[in-house]
């Protein structure tokens, strides 16, 4: 590469193809002696690269990798813009190896870190290993939905055996309606599979909620109340919600008719979890009302239960007594 007079008239004689004139950095005495051990740092300095002109690994790699110095050179626009600095070598070397744009690879790998924080993710971090976990991103945003409900997809079809290298079931086109189908079935499933070993629990439990049938409410109101007639039901409940209430022995309860559960709905989507709350048959009061993870529910739902459900309750059950 032919030199400049400037750069040949250097009061450094050793140093007079550093390109050294063209240092932004700190150190100059770190970065010649950089150059010692890397010359082709100089490619840098003259591309306007000063900031990747003193990392060891990209120098490394340049020595070894023609290739790779030719694509950092083709990127020395991108990579030399103010917010070029922010590139870090893990983000370079992905974007050389994939022929990705560095901004994608950048981003990519943010939103990957950020997701590996969270250990429960860890299935679907094994059904989209590497790039594939991009696909993953791209689809959640698209369908508007959260890991943690991806999450529950994928636990109840790989509970049920379903077949995740089709990718109808990896990306399901409308993944609401395949998340209910799906954990419908695994709260079957399970509940099948408790049945086996207390089938009398099961009859018990339908055999209470038809003597209780009649405590269900749908009137004159933007809220329904359904009573649960299976264990299914309570697993599916708690599944959908993220508590406790299908796995703490609330069927052996409805059973010895100590308690009974039921689901408050929105009139507008009667099949879709909202709020659980569960009622006393001795003292005739709401013991618990939870909506999803066990938080509480909104003021208009609070007033449902407790001033127009409640006092409804309360006066069914005289006739029922009687």
């Amino acid at each position: 590469m032919p030199r400049s007079s400037t750069e040949a008239s250097s009061p450094i004689p050793e140093y007079k193809y550093s390109a050294y004139r063209h240092y932004t950095g700190r150190d100059i005495i770190s970065y010649l002696r950089i150059y010692e051990r890397f010359p082709q740092t100089e490619y840098m300095l003259k591309n306007g690269l000063c900031a990747y002109a003193e990392n060891i690994s990209l120098l490394k790699k340049f020595g070894k990798d023609k290739q790779f110095c030719k694509w950092f050179i083709r990127h020395r626009k991108e990579l030399a813009l103010p917010y070029g600095n922010t590139y870090n070598v893990t983000t370079i070397r992905e974007a050389y190896k994939t022929g990705k744009p560095l901004d994608e690879v950048k981003h990519f790998l943010f939103a990957k870190k950020q997701f590996e924080r969270e250990a429960r993710f860890s299935p679907i971090r094994q059904l989209f290993p590497g790039w594939k976990l991009k696909t993953y991103f791209d689809y959640i945003e698209k369908q508007t939905i959260s890991d943690s409900l991806y999450l529950d997809y994928l636990n109840a079809c790989n509970y049920l055996g379903v077949d995740m290298s089709r990718k109808q079931n990896i990306f399901p086109a409308d993944f609401h309606k395949w998340h209910d189908i799906r954990t419908r079935q695994h709260s079957e499933a399970k509940a099948i599979e408790k049945a086996k070993n207390n089938p009398e629990l099961m009859q018990k439990v339908a055999e209470i909620a038809e003597k209780y049938l009649l405590l269900q409410h749908n009137k004159r109101s933007a809220f329904i109340c359904v009573i649960a007639k299976s264990p299914a039901d309570l697993i599916h409940e708690g599944e959908m919600l993220h508590h406790c209430v299908g796995r703490m022995d609330y069927d052996i309860r409805i059973a010895n008719e100590e308690s009974l559960i039921f689901f408050i709905r929105a009139k507008e989507h009667p099949e879709k979890p909202l709020v659980t709350l569960e009622y006393s048959l001795k003292t005739h009061k709401v013991l618990q009302c939870y909506a999803n993870r066990n938080t509480k529910p909104n003021d208009e739902v609070l007033h449902y239960v407790n001033k127009v459900w409640l006092p409804y309750v309360n006066k069914a059950l005289k006739q029922i007594a009687a």
